[in-house]
Formats: C-alpha cells, sequence, structure tokens
C-alpha cells in the first residue's frame, strides 16, 4: 500500500515521502498513530506541494544562516575579568558568558551553539567554534584579560 508520511518514521522515510509499505502495517501501526495517510491523488498532490515548501524555506533558512555565519567568523569578543598574578582568573568563562558578549554584538546565538570544549580559566586569546544549522560553522576569536582595578 501506497502512503504519504505525516512525521519522520525510523527506517521508513521522512515527512511528505511517499512510501511503499505492507497493508497491516499501514492499518494497524501508521494510521492509528497519525503518522501517515493513505496516498490517494489528493493527499499525493498535497504532499508535493509541502515538500516543494519545506525545500524553499530550507533554501531561505541556508542563505540567512550562511549570512549570520559570515558576519561573525573572525569577530573578537574581549571579556575582562579579575585574574591573580600569575593569569588564572577569579572567574570562569563559559559559553552562557561568551553568549552574553555575542547578544551584546547583536547576535543571536544559543548556548548551545557555542562549541567550548571547557571552561576558559586563563588570561590570554582563545579561538571559540560556532555551530549552525546544515553543518556550518565559524571562528570566533575570545580575548580574556585582566580587568583594571
Amino acid at each position: 500500500m501506497q502512503v504519504v508520511l505525516l512525521q519522520d518514521v525510523r527506517k521508513i522515510g521522512r515527512i511528505y515521502e511517499i512510501k511503499e509499505v505492507a497493508d497491516g502495517y499501514a492499518v494497524n501501526f501508521l494510521f492509528p498513530k497519525g503518522l501517515a495517510k493513505k496516498a490517494d491523488k489528493e493527499t499525493v498532490q498535497w504532499a508535493l506541494l509541502q515538500q516543494k515548501t519545506n525545500e524553499e524555506r530550507a533554501s531561505s533558512n541556508l542563505e540567512k544562516t550562511a549570512k549570520l555565519m559570515s558576519q561573525m567568523d573572525g569577530i573578537e569578543l574581549e571579556i575582562s575579568v579579575k585574574a591573580g598574578e600569575k593569569g588564572q582568573t577569579f572567574e570562569k568563562i563559559n559559553s552562557a558568558k561568551i553568549q552574553e558578549k555575542l547578544s551584546e554584538k547583536g547576535f543571536n546565538i544559543k548556548k548551545s551553539q557555542i562549541n567550548l570544549e571547557h571552561d576558559i580559566k586563563e588570561v590570554g586569546e582563545y579561538e571559540v567554534k560556532i555551530s549552525f544549522e546544515h553543518g556550518l560553522e565559524c571562528q570566533v576569536k575570545i580575548i580574556v584579560s585582566e580587568q583594571a582595578l
């Protein structure tokens, strides 16, 4: 039986795809859970229209992400903190602190997008990767300096 998937179904396919599945699987599992509809002429046309809309949205999203990434790539963020004699900071620089500095510059980035292996605990310069959708990444330089007293 041919069905149009209404959601991503593991090992079967992605949303709005038209797939051939066993009749029993469709009737007993996919239809009752609202995961698929029977693929009649109207449903197939609707699914193709939805696929096209999703592709256009993804393309637009990719362009926006690429533009944001190019604006961010290579920027320098200076963070001033209190530090000891040997350069160790009295506070840790973590993803939340970096996110805060990025938002001050006008970039709306989630903490989960900041790839910081471990918290920064010393004065110096650090390269941090920012991950975006579609597998895109950029580098941001974090400059941790000693705060003037």
